[in-house]
């Protein structure tokens, strides 16, 4: 690949950074060493466990465990009905599951426009996207922010919608003082290796609506009860149990419930970190003409799970592609989140096009990851400032250093 060349001097740091990594310590291989020596490695009480854990931080009354965060939105969806002609607004700017989950009941994704400062849904979008066919929506705390949840909820209240937050980047953060998990309708968790705690995989549904909460034990395993105030008929007998809705394997093992619930012992740790990292790059960078910095919410306390740094071209002499690629050459690597879901050749066939939603294609035209992650050392964190200072240096127009 070719990259963009700055003259003088040798690499900032010789050994490369990535921007995402898990922390593993020995306390987490002991809970999963345990796990494979007992009775149980999947169906057992490590999933129990979990759930009472993940009540216990978020305030949520009931959670459901599953295998990935793309399995708890599908149950999300169907919990709330979502069905054929329907249609679900969500964001463009996240991984596609979010918009996926309607696709697999049947239903419309709508995509509705991002704030320009904060990169969250913007509600007065949502409110404006919604027709009599829309049953939910579908919103993204993007980068470990809160949403704006309470017009959001206000809006949803007053259409009649299910609010289902994809919280796959916001375990850890708060809005106004009230953790995320318990505050929408339905909240859905991700335990991917690069999110802020992990199971390997792994993922849960959160709600404190009592049906709800039945309906997903049920979408979780195959649509299968053997509780008897459920089934339809009289049990032949203590091994007895029914098929009462079409459900799915989405179960989660109890090796991952062992380490996900070690990790999230150290949550804090983790939150403490990343916030320490966040930070440093923004007193870094925000005053820096050539860049931008992601404005926060003050209802937000946030624990980030992406940092996100944004070109201003009017102010730097090289696009993003090429700034990507100076920051490897620098043995700096990055990513980019997310290009807008409608972009993809399967939604181009499903008849979207672009220019939708302009806010959010133009913060894909320039924006890029930056490393975050709870093991960085201070070392690695000055070394990604250093490279990004003298990318920005260098390409700095006249009258922007």
């Amino acid at each position: 690949m070719e990259k963009p060349a700055i003259e003088g001097g040798k690499p900032v740091r010789e050994i490369p950074i990535f921007y995402g990594h898990q922390y593993i310590d020995e306390a987490d291989i002991q809970a999963v060493v345990e796990v494979m020596k007992s009775d149980y490695l999947t169906c057992g009480p490590k999933i129990g466990e979990l759930e009472q854990k993940l009540c216990a931080l978020t305030g949520a009354k009931y959670a459901v465990v599953c295998a990935n965060g793309t399995a708890a939105l599908h149950m999300a969806a169907m919990t709330a009905d979502v069905k054929e002609g329907d249609e679900v607004i969500t964001t463009p700017i996240t991984f596609a599951a979010s918009a996926n989950c309607a696709l697999y009941c049947g239903a419309r994704p709508v995509f509705a426009d991002i704030d320009p400062e904060t990169y969250n849904i913007d509600p007065e979008k949502v409110e404006a996207a919604i027709t009599p066919r829309t049953k939910a929506v579908v919103v993204v705390d993007y980068t470990g922010q809160s949403v704006a949840m309470d017009p959001l909820r206000e809006i949803c209240r007053k259409h009649g919608l299910v609010l289902i937050e994809d919280g796959a980047h916001v375990i850890g953060t708060k809005y106004k003082g009230q953790p995320n998990g318990s505050l929408a309708d339905i909240t859905t968790f991700s335990f991917h290796p690069v999110k802020t705690v992990t199971g390997g995989e792994g993922g849960a549904v959160l709600t404190n609506n009592e049906d709800y909460y039945k309906k997903l034990l049920l979408y979780r395993t195959h649509g299968i009860t053997r509780d008897e105030s459920l089934m339809e008929h009289e049990p032949d007998g203590p091994w007895y149990y029914e098929q009462t809705v079409l459900g799915y394997n989405y179960r989660m093992t109890d090796m991952q419930a062992a380490l996900l619930v070690s990790q999230l012992d150290k949550l804090p740790m983790f939150s403490r970190r990343r916030k320490e990292i966040v930070k440093r790059y923004d007193e870094a960078f925000s005053r820096l003409p050539a860049l931008f910095v992601q404005r926060e919410i003050p209802e937000s306390d946030t624990t980030r799970h992406l940092y996100i740094l944004r070109l201003v071209p009017e102010n730097i002499s090289i696009d993003r592609k090429r700034f990507f690629e100076a920051l490897a050459a620098e043995n700096v690597c990055c990513n980019v989140h997310y290009i807008p879901t409608y972009y993809f050749p399967y939604y181009e066939k499903l008849g979207y096009k672009r220019g939708i939603c302009p806010n959010a294609e133009k913060l894909y035209e320039e924006m890029i990851s930056l490393p975050l992650y709870y093991g960085m050392s201070d070392e690695d964190v000055e070394s990604v400032i250093a490279a990004v200072r003298k990318i920005a240096a260098y390409y700095a127009k006249d009258g922007a250093q």
